[in-house]
């Protein structure tokens, strides 16, 4: 399958990496979350070339997750700021740093500590059921397909998992 072709399936996972999956995307996302808005500013903190952060910024600009905002005028110059939907990026970029200081860390202290503003406690990404409030994770769900998703997936099923699941 190509690129194009994940950014087109039904599931919402797939869509989502089709945006924002690829390294420096991320990269440039945690930029944004740390308060870095000028183009030189992201070259220096990722390391990535002049067209590759360019590229990566325009698909962001495209897709509604960043926009751009003139803060010179001769010659022009942008900064680049998180709209809604691209804050709303924020549990899954906080997640990411959370997996890392946990299972990929250095030794010594979590690079980043993330606090709330008001009191000053950790914050972390948690998980909880809309209708109980238990936290949850991976072994405590349940998975429902939609029709279209579920068509998706058996169109696409190997023998093996036609088999285990009977069909």
């Amino acid at each position: 399958m190509s690129l194009e072709g994940i950014g087109r399936q039904t599931c919402s996972v797939a869509r989502t990496v089709h945006l924002i999956g690829d390294p420096w995307t991320l990269m440039l996302l945690r930029e944004l979350f740390l308060g870095s808005r000028r183009f030189d500013e992201f070259q220096a903190y990722t390391e990535a070339s002049p067209h590759l952060l360019s590229v990566r910024l325009r698909a962001l600009v495209e897709s509604g997750i960043v926009e751009m905002r003139a803060y010179q005028e001769r010659p022009v110059r942008h900064e680049y700021h998180l709209t809604e939907k691209g804050i709303a990026l924020w549990p899954v970029v906080t997640a990411l740093r959370e997996w890392g200081d946990r299972w990929n860390k250095l030794p010594g202290p979590a690079p980043v500590k993330i606090t709330h503003r008001d009191c000053g406690g950790v914050t972390r990404v948690k998980h909880q059921c809309t209708a109980c409030g238990e936290d949850v994770d991976a072994r405590g769900v349940s998975v429902a397909f939609s029709r279209e998703a579920r068509s998706e997936r058996e169109a696409r099923a190997p023998a093996s998992a036609r088999k285990r699941r009977g069909r």
